[in-house]
């Protein structure tokens, strides 16, 4: 994957992305919450990092949560770029406090699975936390033991994930109270994101996995104990990305509400596993610094593919170069008696296309 801005392993290692902000700040712009290295974070006080009122306070009565938090921007930041790694916008980041950019105020298809995965981000780790016993007001979830199916011959039982918990602390944490405004247009993306992240955590709680445990004598499986955990994360995501291939465009109404765009579908409710988007994607071909796009000039593309990372969709039909690529490893390793390893020194020569 080409990456501009923060790469992978800078996110990964060296900052602190916080989960996201105020849906409407004073200013009326969008922004996410800022960015601090490792090691000053814990360092912080809630009432010095930058969130809003709501989150500070809830920061400040809940402070062991904001591990999580991180994890959780880690999760969707890590999981964006792994579904869309080989497609024309390859969900970049930026060095800056917007992280995203353009992109997380366009209100298109691509904001659209940034909200959800970030969202589902955040319930995923804090339902993690819960479960491996690092909080004091969660742990399992215990609604369920007790309950099954005798004669089937199980039961629930064990410690499932308590999701309820993680979802809670997700839309607590993120869907800050509307504030009033005037500008409708404002108002739209306001609703059209707060929809998404709500998609986002039933993404999590639809993708949750049932595991069982056979009892009996000799291993028997007489009766079986079973528990409800979430699925990896990486699931989640592809979940995601097929709502996102299926996103439905939406046009605004006044009191926060919205309906489908298409006419012949109007009569069909939007539920609330699907994404919505309100404005069309640009085509992500050409660079436009105006809006943040930075187009697939550079990229590697894959010849012989016929899907969204073959030369001649991801080039936009512009050709490509092709580079011949020498790599030199280590091969046929053998160990000689004693004690070390003799190894040759293989060499190949391979084909690399890039977009002109």
């Amino acid at each position: 994957m080409e990456s501009t801005g923060l790469g992978l392993n800078a996110i990964y290692h060296l900052f602190l992305i916080w989960l996201f902000i105020c849906p409407l700040c004073s200013n009326g712009s969008w922004m996410w919450l800022g960015f601090t290295s490792v090691g000053v974070f814990e360092k912080m006080e809630c009432a010095h990092l930058p969130l809003t009122h709501k989150q500070k306070d809830l920061c400040t009565r809940k402070p062991h949560l904001l591990p999580s938090v991180k994890e959780g921007a880690r999760l969707g930041i890590t999981e964006c770029q792994t579904q869309f790694k080989q497609e024309r916008w390859n969900c970049s980041t930026r060095g800056d406090p917007s992280v995203f950019g353009y992109e997380l105020t366009s209100g298109t298809k691509e904001t659209a699975f940034i909200y959800a995965i970030m969202a589902a981000g955040l319930v995923h780790a804090v339902t993690r936390a819960c479960s491996a016993g690092n909080m004091t007001e969660c742990s399992c979830d215990t609604s369920l033991p007790g309950t099954g199916s005798p004669a089937e011959g199980w039961q629930w039982g064990g410690c499932s994930d308590d999701i309820a918990y993680g979802t809670w602390f997700s839309r607590r944490f993120i869907d800050n109270s509307a504030k009033n405004t005037s500008i409708r247009g404002e108002d739209a993306l306001l609703t059209m994101n707060q929809h998404n992240s709500e998609a986002g955590r039933q993404a999590v709680a639809k993708t949750m996995l049932t595991d069982c445990r056979c009892h009996g004598v000799s291993g028997s499986c007489a009766v079986k104990t079973c528990w409800r955990t979430i699925a990896a994360f990486e699931r989640v995501g592809a979940y995601l990305k097929e709502r996102y291939e299926t996103s439905v465009q939406v046009v605004d109404r006044f009191k926060r509400k919205v309906r489908r765009k298409e006419k012949d579908h109007r009569h069909m409710p939007i539920t609330k596993e699907e994404l919505i988007f309100l404005n069309k994607s640009p085509n992500y071909c050409l660079e436009d610094r105006r809006l943040g796009v930075t187009g697939t000039r550079g990229r590697r593309c894959n010849r012989t593919s016929a899907g969204p990372d073959g030369c001649n969709l991801l080039c936009c039909g512009r050709g490509y170069n092709t580079h011949v690529v020498r790599h030199v490893e280590r091969c046929e390793c053998k160990f000689v008696w004693c004690c070390y390893v003799r190894c040759r020194r293989c060499e190949t020569m391979n084909d690399m296309h890039t977009c002109k």
